[in-house]
């Protein structure tokens, strides 16, 4: 199969021919017809996770059909669409019993512990535990679901469940790439009136396009600031969705008394660690959470809302590009040089 293959770290990859995967007993092997271009992916393709070993084939979300069972699947058919949470969960160790899959503690995570969806084809594993079927969907295309196996799951249970975000509440969301746009989409479908902050001019448009009241250019403005008094006192709930110690820190100082910040965006060490205002925590009663993707079981709640039509998916994709454009829209995610979605079609 033909694949994006990282042979040293922040150089650029190439697309070679490489072995087909197979199944293991546990798992699948999916034909893949969208990926997307994830920081995540970056962040491996630049040494930052130490679970990256070379030579790698980066790609964690996906949508793609199945084509190969292990002979221990039993839910799992040849010919089913399917997506996948970023993390595999192993499905039988304390965390995963209780529900939370999201945070497994065997997990596996294509693109990551092993080769990911740059490729035509992917193994996945304990498919019976993770694979999401996207029949649900109905006329969505697999271009539009390959976002769903992480940044928009990642911020629909940010957003719902970790933050617990109410209908009249204010939001902040601190970058609006991927998991930022996805998170304001998800916020406004919920009542919630959402500020946004991002340098880029593009992406603030898209940002108001999918819901956003407020925008802020942190690179001119104070974000604090500009939220605090744009809110009347704060936001109810703010969002890290970019992982730099700056916005981390503005989203805790930009919050009301007794507000909730959520850390999606990765905060690698090479970044330098953010400034916590504990003093601020402690004083106001705010609460710092952390959110790590989406088990699969919770999926059919973030189909619903797609399929009902108050989070417009399709608008979050921005660009299409074959396999052979990887190596650049690759290397073209530390630049923020595009906003939206860019997703490849390795078929």
């Amino acid at each position: 199969m033909r694949a994006v293959l990282i042979e040293a770290f922040r150089e650029t990859p190439r697309v070679v021919e490489v072995p087909d995967p197979h199944p293991p007993a546990h798992g699948v092997v999916v034909a893949v017809a969208a990926t997307g271009v994830c920081r995540s992916d970056w962040h491996a393709w630049q040494g930052h996770d130490p679970d990256v070993t070379l030579p790698h084939v980066p790609g964690h979300e996906l949508a793609g059909t199945v084509v190969a069972v292990g002979a221990d699947v039993r839910r799992v058919r040849p010919g089913d669409l399917v997506t996948t949470p970023f993390v595999t969960a192993c499905g039988t160790c304390p965390e995963c019993i209780a529900g939370h899959q999201q945070v497994c503690r065997d997990q596996t995570q294509p693109g990551f512990t092993g080769w990911g969806s740059f490729a035509q084809y992917v193994a996945l594993d304990h498919a019976d535990v993770n694979l999401v079927d996207l029949a649900p969907l109905g006329d969505e295309s697999a271009t539009t679901a390959a976002a769903l196996g992480c940044r928009v799951a990642t911020a629909f249970r940010a957003v719902t469940d970790v933050a617990a975000v109410r209908a009249g509440e204010w939001v902040a969301v601190h970058g609006c790439g991927g998991v930022g746009l996805s998170a304001i989409g998800v916020a406004a479908a919920l009542g919630a009136r959402v500020i946004a902050t991002d340098p880029s001019p593009a992406a603030r448009t898209l940002a108001r396009e999918l819901g956003a009241e407020a925008v802020v250019d942190p690179t001119r403005d104070d974000p604090v600031a500009a939220i605090v008094d744009h809110t009347a006192g704060g936001a109810h709930a703010s969002v890290d969705a970019v992982g730099l110690p700056a916005a981390c820190e503005a989203s805790i100082r930009c919050l009301r008394r007794r507000g909730r910040h959520v850390q999606v965006g990765l905060l690698p060490a090479v970044a330098g660690r953010p400034a916590v205002p504990m003093d601020l925590v402690i004083a106001r009663e705010l609460q710092v959470l952390g959110s790590h993707g989406m088990a699969a079981h919770d999926y059919p709640r973030l189909l619903a809302l797609v399929g009902s039509g108050r989070f417009p998916l399709a608008r979050l994709v921005r660009r299409t590009l074959p396999l052979d454009a990887g190596p650049q829209a690759l290397a073209e995610v530390g630049t923020a040089a595009t906003a939206g979605v860019t997703v490849l079609l390795p078929g």
